[in-house]
């Protein structure tokens, strides 16, 4: 009887086939991740991550902002010092001739003996020194080297303030290339991390930006009184500024950080308010409750005090919020930042 068995196929055959197969499922599986590519689960991280290196940049442009503005302040206190004490040494000079004139004088008609024009001509400070414990001067020349003292010590005193505020200005300059450095550094990461998402994600990022402008033109404030007619002029300054970008340590009329926003907003309503956010979240009057804000006052974020913006009424912040955004309005309890206090000017 003739059996129906298939014949048992060679191992070499059997390698050929299991290669054709293998090949074939790996096109497959080409074809469909071309075709649909599965999701990306880090792709939600690289925008966690963005946000949070633009977190970052602001909280560091806050710093940046401080050291800047110690730093201007040591420069003006230094030239001061500087011209003041270039003047107090022309007034020097003045006496210093004055009295050595007079000495010189007396020394030729007999009054001085000669080891004290020695000392005059070779070391008149010391010279001087002397002479104001000796009866040598007349009561009006006394006071004039009295005078003289006084301010040779002044000028001493001026020039050693000056030194050490100069020491203070290269600290504070190192502080402000240090933060710089860091905001570039993690704006520069953030733009590495964007440039790995797709055209599409990119896209995508960009509209969420675009809906988040439009919103801003679309808020509805109600009508909430402000509680002085300063934070009311202020606010309406912010408000004129709705549109403009976000740039760190920009303090406007074109371009802002979030307490450079809020600094250029007072000052128009003619009042002047420190430079960082820190700072201006112990000026004024403070509000604890976010119900007992009114429009103008202003809103403090973050647990740091990195952040800071106006509210602007029904539950929305004016602001300057991040790189890459624009100044506008933001419902507070979408913004992702905890609020800490008010601060009511």
């Amino acid at each position: 009887m003739a059996s129906h068995r298939r014949p048992k196929q060679s191992n070499a055959a059997y390698a050929t086939v299991l290669t054709a197969a293998t090949a074939a499922a790996v096109a497959i599986s080409t074809q469909s991740a071309t075709a649909d590519p599965l999701p990306d689960p880090d792709k939600k991280g690289v925008q966690a991550q963005v946000d949070r290196l633009y977190e970052e940049a602001t909280q560091a442009t806050e710093k940046y902002n401080g050291a800047k503005e110690s730093a201007d302040k040591l420069k003006k206190q230094v030239a001061d010092l500087q011209e003041a004490a270039a003047r107090k040494q022309g007034d020097l000079n003045t006496l210093r001739a004055q009295l050595g004139s007079v000495a010189s004088a007396q020394y030729r008609s007999g009054g001085l003996d000669p080891s004290v024009q020695l000392l005059l001509s070779t070391d008149p400070d010391s010279f001087l020194d002397r002479a104001a414990g000796l009866d040598l001067l007349s009561a009006r020349q006394s006071q004039t080297l009295q005078t003289f003292l006084s301010q040779k010590r002044a000028l001493t005193q001026q020039r050693t303030q000056a030194a050490g505020k100069l020491q203070d200005l290269q600290k504070s300059r190192t502080e402000v290339a240090t933060q710089k450095k860091k905001i570039q550094s993690k704006l520069a990461k953030a733009q590495r991390l964007l440039n790995t998402m797709t055209a599409q994600e990119r896209s995508q990022r960009a509209a969420e930006e675009e809906r988040a402008n439009r919103s801003s033109e679309r808020v509805d404030l109600g009508n909430e009184a402000s509680a002085s007619g300063r934070a009311a002029a202020a606010l309406s300054a912010a408000k004129s500024r709705v549109g403009l970008p976000y740039v760190w340590g920009a303090t406007g009329p074109s371009s802002f950080d979030c307490s450079g926003l809020t600094s250029w907003a007072f000052q128009q309503a003619g009042v002047s308010l420190p430079r960082t956010s820190q700072a201006q979240a112990n000026v004024g009057t403070r509000i604890n409750s976010l119900s007992a804000l009114q429009p103008g006052d202003l809103i403090i974020m973050r647990t740091d005090l990195s952040h800071v913006g106006f509210y602007a009424g029904n539950g929305q912040i004016l602001h300057a919020p991040k790189p890459g955004a624009q100044v506008r309005y933001e419902s507070i309890a979408r913004s992702g930042m905890p609020f800490m206090w008010g601060v009511r000017m």
